[in-house]
């Protein structure tokens, strides 16, 4: 069981929930594209020691295991679910680490606040007007020289036709039943330019969610067995994660996992 069972949604069916719940319920941790080894990489990018870092939509709180083994400054999480907060909490208070309950996009903390803003696997799930409000504030919370780390899933390549990237995103809201709308790096990197960030980069990995030899590195062995057997006792759920790995393979050369860092100019 994990934090997420608390959610409002737990009460839908296996059949019915949004992918990245379903995954949580089966015991997955990792419910990143590029799992572990493109988030560590993320976070190195990023500066976290001795940093004042806000990390938006902190989830299950994995990524906020990494963090504070980083030892930041400080730790603030935001989630807009109070359930979602508790699992945060217990992560982050052995270093005196909060969480708040609150939107992404009107945080409610103070301008000039942090140098390292992290977000992964949610501003894919949000529609164009969404991704810039969530970014804009990203970028007032950050003092100048602060950095904003993402990791999304990212399609390829650059010049993907836009009529091939709708169909992959209906493909893909299908599946996971979530309305995804992930971007090319291109693209992720021009939203952060236009919201005012400087220095962007860019780092890749596999898109491997569901790959087998991932979820083991990402899971290891006793997680991943829990997961196969939590598959074996839900038929509903078996057939989701079969469907939406049939997906992922069906576009496995159009799908990538990103990672993007930008920075406020000044210091």
């Amino acid at each position: 069981m994990t934090g997420r069972e608390t959610l409002p949604l737990a009460g839908r069916s296996d059949a019915d929930m949004p992918g990245h719940w379903l995954l949580a319920r089966l015991g997955k941790r990792v419910l990143r594209p590029g799992g572990l080894e493109l988030t560590s990489r993320m976070l190195n990018a990023a500066g976290i020691g001795d940093a004042d870092v806000v990390e938006l939509g902190p989830g299950l709180g994995r990524t906020a295991r990494d963090i504070v083994a980083l030892q930041p400054r400080s730790y603030v999480g935001v989630d807009d679910t109070a359930a979602a907060t508790e699992a945060v909490r217990d992560v982050v208070r052995p270093v005196g680490g909060t969480v708040i309950v609150a939107d992404a996009a009107t945080t409610g903390l103070p301008a000039d606040s942090a140098d390292v803003v992290i977000g992964e696997a949610m501003l894919t799930m949000q529609g164009d007007k969404a991704k810039r409000a969530i970014i804009d504030e990203a970028f007032r919370i950050l003092r100048p020289g602060g950095r904003y780390a993402i990791h999304e899933l990212g399609l390829t390549p650059d010049s993907m036709p836009h009529e091939t990237k709708d169909d992959i995103r209906r493909d893909l809201a299908r599946s996971i039943k979530v309305n995804a709308r992930p971007l090319t790096a291109s693209e992720w990197a021009q939203l952060l330019s236009d919201a005012g960030f400087e220095d962007v980069t860019v780092d890749y990995a596999p898109m491997a969610l569901l790959n087998p030899a991932r979820v083991l590195a990402d899971e290891g062995p006793s997680g991943a067995l829990r997961i196969v057997g939590n598959l074996i006792v839900r038929g509903a759920a078996r057939r989701r994660v079969i469907g939406m790995r049939r997906t992922f393979h069906r576009y496995r050369r159009s799908l990538t996992a990103v990672a993007a860092v930008g920075v406020v100019p000044g210091s």
